[in-house]
């Protein structure tokens, strides 16, 4: 709530989720900024949103240990918290950097323990060029805030300021990584079980069902993960936590009993 409302009163209203299931350039959706896709990279002058967009995503891109386990502060999927908006000029990107700093004020962060570094140098990734300033609470790094601009007509500019939902909550209550993702699950099972089942969920819970390829290659993968021996007398707990968070950023397709019958079949227990 207090995310909305700071958007909202600098101009950023909350905007519909997209879709889990992408199948433009990537086959899930891996962040909010695909949202100027159409304005960015077709050169048209729409976007699917443009406001504040909580937004859940699936990566496997998060940093891990020597053992091949997610880091803290990394999860397979998570809500990638964004304000992503076309703007007319550097000012606008200038003043919604300042407007980030009063929603995080309003969250309990205080402004001097943000530190915002950065290259001013430009990289390009096919038809989108960029900057990308990073910001971090005292030790900890949050998010980035990206200027853009499509490559050959840098006049379409448009910002893309992005946070993870459970990155700022570890960093305002600096609580155990695991026990704030998980909550009373966090001993239960290994970790990656508790991250495939939460990304399994989401991915269900959105019509992904497992299959040999495309996106529903990413759900048999995913759920590929789980220890058969740690979900043995089922998954459903796990899902019905999952499932409840979910809900809170739209409404599922599939009911949770048909997401937790989905993965255990495809476990085969």
């Amino acid at each position: 709530m207090g995310l909305k409302v700071g958007f909202a009163a600098h101009g950023a209203p909350q905007e519909p989720c997209l879709p889990v299931r992408w199948g433009r350039e990537t086959e899930l959706t891996i962040s909010a900024v695909q949202a100027l896709d159409l304005f960015l990279k077709d050169g048209r002058p729409v976007t699917y949103r443009s406001g504040f967009l909580p937004q859940p995503v699936v990566r496997f891109t998060g940093q891990r240990d020597a053992t091949g386990d997610l880091r803290e502060g990394f999860l397979t999927s998570f809500v990638n918290v964004s304000r992503v908006q076309p703007i007319q000029c550097i000012d606008e990107y200038g003043g919604i950097l300042d407007g980030w700093l009063s929603v995080l004020s309003r969250l309990g962060f205080h402004a001097r323990h943000i530190s915002i570094n950065g290259k001013l140098a430009a990289w390009r990734r096919r038809q989108v060029e960029g900057i990308t300033l990073r910001f971090n609470h005292l030790d900890l790094p949050l998010g980035d805030i990206v200027l853009l601009w499509n490559a050959d007509n840098p006049a379409r500019m448009a910002v893309d300021l992005g946070t993870g939902l459970e990155r700022l909550a570890w960093a305002r209550t600096r609580l155990r990584w695991r026990e704030l993702v998980f909550g009373q699950f966090a001993s239960l099972a290994p970790p990656p079980t508790l991250d495939a089942v939460r990304t399994a969920t989401l991915l269900l819970a959105h019509g992904v069902r497992p299959a040999a390829r495309g996106a529903g290659g990413i759900t048999r993968r995913v759920i590929g993960t789980i220890d058969p021996g740690a979900a043995r007398l089922g998954v459903s707990s796990l899902v019905r936590a999952s499932y409840r968070y979910w809900r809170l950023f739209g409404e599922p397709k599939v009911p949770w009993p048909a997401v937790t019958m989905a993965i255990e079949e495809e476990l085969g227990i």
